[in-house]
């Protein structure tokens, strides 16, 4: 049996946060009315001329700031080590998505609330989502997307973070043209550092032994990565962030981790892995601990290149060993 993880949230949560976009919808309005007819409010800390845009995690708001470079100013609505399944929109992002040129979010059911916040606030800034329709993607289970299931952790996949890095290239030209044939070199030039990078990691990952290639996860965010680099992801711990599993959950996948051999356990940095650590105590299984999935870290992982080096690394020192 497989404990499957999605990205819907609780369903205290979710009261939690259409109380806090019903208050801040308000806010907004507020302050899209003292803009005047139409008008925007006069920008704090931008300089003149640069484009202000707003992303929903720091892994979005890195791949912008390579692309735009001096032509951007960029901002993660949710902060370094945040949770952005579980994130509840506060009144202090209400300036910032006012003032935004581009408001750039994953979509896939990951961040869908920042997408309808800024709808409901009538700002004119467009809103892009990068995961969602992207051609050449093979889409995989996990998560919500209008009444389906689809994952939205494509990133994890740096050739996937490739295509996201097009996307943006062609939204930022779209709305500066001034610079559009700066933003496209940048995409071109960081585009290639990116499959430079997935070259490596295939390269790295081939040389795990094919026995050690069976993992489970804290929560369903690795499948594109897996499927990018040979794993097979056989459960996930939780069903989504802030839903604790069941005792009998939690004995289903201790039963799954003997009966599939699996060698180790992902866990992530911006959760506990306390039942990572009991799941591994009870079978055996080694804990990847400190991986970075849905927010950036400290350097060296504050970038997503460093990130996704790191990841390997880790990933590497558990399942290399013969």
């Amino acid at each position: 049996m497989t404990v499957r993880s999605r990205t819907t949230p609780s369903p205290a949560h979710a009261i939690r946060a259409r109380a806090g976009l019903a208050t801040l919808t308000v806010l907004l309005a507020l302050v899209a009315g003292a803009c005047g007819q139409g008008g925007a409010p006069a920008r704090s800390g931008s300089p003149a001329g640069t484009l202000r845009v707003v992303a929903t995690t720091t892994i979005l708001a890195d791949l912008v700031a390579e692309v735009g470079g001096e032509h951007v100013q960029v901002e993660s609505i949710v902060p370094k080590g945040g949770e952005v399944h579980t994130f509840d929109p506060r009144p202090s992002n209400v300036r910032r998505l006012a003032e935004a040129d581009v408001v750039f979010l994953n979509g896939l059911g990951l961040d869908d609330w920042l997408g309808s916040l800024v709808t409901d606030s009538g700002t004119s800034a467009p809103v892009v989502r990068l995961g969602e329709d992207l051609p050449g993607v093979t889409y995989l289970s996990g998560g919500t997307r209008k009444g389906g299931t689809v994952n939205p952790h494509l990133w994890l996949d740096v050739g996937y973070a490739e295509k996201y890095v097009e996307r943006i290239g062609e939204t930022l030209a779209a709305a500066d043209p001034a610079n559009a044939t700066d933003y496209r070199a940048r995409a071109a030039a960081y585009g290639s550092t990116l499959a430079d990078l997935d070259d490596g990691i295939r390269a790295r990952m081939a040389t795990i032994p094919a026995a050690n290639r069976t993992v489970i996860s804290f929560h369903d965010a690795f499948p594109y990565f897996a499927a990018a680099y040979g794993l097979t992801v056989d459960g996930t711990i939780v069903d989504a962030p802030g839903q604790d599993p069941s005792a009998s959950q939690i004995g289903a996948l201790v039963g799954v981790v003997r009966d599939k051999g699996v060698k180790a356990i992902f866990a992530e940095a911006q959760f506990n892995e306390a039942l990572a650590r009991t799941i591994a105590d009870e079978t055996g299984a080694r804990v990847v601990s400190s991986l970075y999935t849905d927010s950036l870290g400290d350097a060296p992982e504050d970038t997503y290149v460093g990130m996704m080096r790191w990841n390997v690394d880790r990933v590497m020192e558990v399942l290399a060993a013969p």
